[in-house]
C-alpha cells in the first residue's frame, strides 16, 4: 500500500460515517466536550467517544486539556489534504462539464434544412 495513501485513506474511512460528519459539522462553531457532542445523537457517552477515537487516529481531530474537562476541536489540515486529492481531478471534472455543455448547446441548436 502506498504510505502517503494510508492518511488519506483514513480520513475516508472515517468521513464514511454520517454520525462522524455531524460531529465534524458541529465542530466547525469551536471546540466542545463529549457530552456536548452527544447531546444532539441518540447514542450514550461511550458510543460518541468510539467516533472521536475513529476522527482522532484520522487525524481530523484533536483533544485538549482544560481543567476537568478534554476539548475536542476540529483539525483542519486533515480535510486539506482531501481538498488537495480532490483538486487532482477538478480539472477532469471541469473539462467533462465543458464538454457536454457543448454538446448540450449543440442538441438545442435548431436543425439546418439541407
Amino acid at each position: 500500500m502506498n504510505l502517503q495513501a494510508e492518511p488519506l485513506d483514513r480520513v475516508f474511512a472515517a468521513l464514511a460515517d454520517p454520525t462522524r460528519r455531524a460531529i465534524l459539522a458541529k465542530l466547525t462553531a469551536g471546540e466542545a466536550t463529549v457530552n456536548e457532542l452527544a447531546a444532539p445523537f441518540a447514542l450514550a457517552q461511550p458510543s460518541i467517544s468510539k467516533h472521536l477515537k475513529v476522527l482522532e487516529a484520522a487525524g481530523l481531530v484533536s483533544r485538549g486539556r482544560s481543567a476537568q474537562t478534554r476539548p475536542v476541536r476540529l483539525n483542519p489540515a486533515a480535510l486539506a489534504q482531501v481538498d488537495g486529492w480532490l483538486g487532482d481531478y477538478r480539472g477532469f471534472w471541469e473539462q467533462s462539464f465543458d464538454r457536454l455543455e457543448a454538446y448540450v448547446k449543440d442538441l438545442q441548436q435548431p436543425e439546418k434544412p439541407r
